[in-house]
């Protein structure tokens, strides 16, 4: 069966590829759908959850973000980005202390995330934690942020 360039609709990999290329043409919801298809055929494609939760954020659809991408961490508890996106979507929604908590087992598990870093910096001068916020965009850029 032919879905357009993607060969096997039962493939749960061509169906996360789909959600990758709609993503990056900015087609969030399609996008979503798609990571959707890939999840009901592998429930368990922790990528799938994570970037479902990405693109829901990027559609201010931050609770259902975060529930994504608790579900990506629960099934791989060490996938880093999705501590990283999760911290993301937490400072979104003006929670910083959990969303600091989220991006210190980001940094923990991948010590060289800039973004993470960076994200990091932010919630914590946010509450005003000047010294740490300061210390966490040093990382950030030793690590090659610059945005």
């Amino acid at each position: 069966m032919t879905k357009g360039n993607y060969a096997d609709a039962n493939d749960a990999a061509e169906w996360y590829n789909k959600g990758v290329d709609l993503g990056k043409q900015g087609k969030y919801d399609e996008a979503v759908k798609a990571y959707d298809e890939a999840i009901r055929l592998d429930p368990n494609k922790a990528n799938a959850w994570n970037n479902k939760g990405v693109d829901l954020g990027k559609q201010g659809k931050y609770n259902e973000a975060i529930l994504a991408l608790e579900e990506a961490i629960r099934i791989d508890p060490n996938l880093a980005d999705a501590w990283s996106n999760k911290g993301v979507a937490l400072g979104m929604q003006g929670k910083y202390d959990g969303a600091i908590q989220a991006l210190d087992e980001a940094t923990e598990l991948d010590p060289k995330d800039a973004d993470a870093w960076h994200n990091k910096g932010l919630a914590l001068k946010l509450l005003g934690r000047t010294s740490e916020a300061k210390a966490a965009y040093a990382k950030a850029k030793e690590l090659g942020y610059s945005r």
